[in-house]
């Protein structure tokens, strides 16, 4: 059954994920790999990959859908922030928080210093879902 509170999921991004993550997706890109490299770019130091993140934002939308994959119809994001090591991401998904748009589920996402790492994060339901 769909939560008719949001729900709120923290994930945490430890020096282990982009390896887990590369190793599952075969995205071995160095830059989420190897410190040095990522500096070398210009980034912070190595980041996680941003499906991963978006993953996790598809983990938040689906158990304010009541937790069944097959209820999620589709989402979007925008990457707007790397997730860093050592980053603690908090989603707050919300079903039904447009009135206008009942099926449709808003997604926040923010790092432990309250910055957007994805903006304008939906996801949908089928039209079953929305009620």
């Amino acid at each position: 059954m769909a939560s008719k509170t949001p729900v709120v999921l923290e994930r945490e991004c430890d020096r282990y994920r982009p390896i887990y993550y590369a190793a599952a997706s075969g995205d071995f890109n160095p830059i989420h790999l190897d410190r040095e490299v990522a500096q070398a770019v210009g980034l912070p130091g190595n980041i996680l990959h941003g499906m991963c993140t978006m993953a996790w934002a598809a983990e938040a939308a689906i158990d304010a859908l009541g937790g069944d994959p097959g209820d999620l119809k589709s989402l979007q994001v925008r990457f707007s922030r790397p997730v860093k090591i050592d980053d603690r991401i908090t989603f707050t998904a919300e079903l039904g928080a447009n009135p206008a748009a009942p099926g449709r589920i808003q997604i926040n996402a923010v790092n432990q210093d309250g910055q957007e790492v994805l903006k304008n994060a939906a996801a949908n339901a089928p039209a079953s879902e929305a009620r």
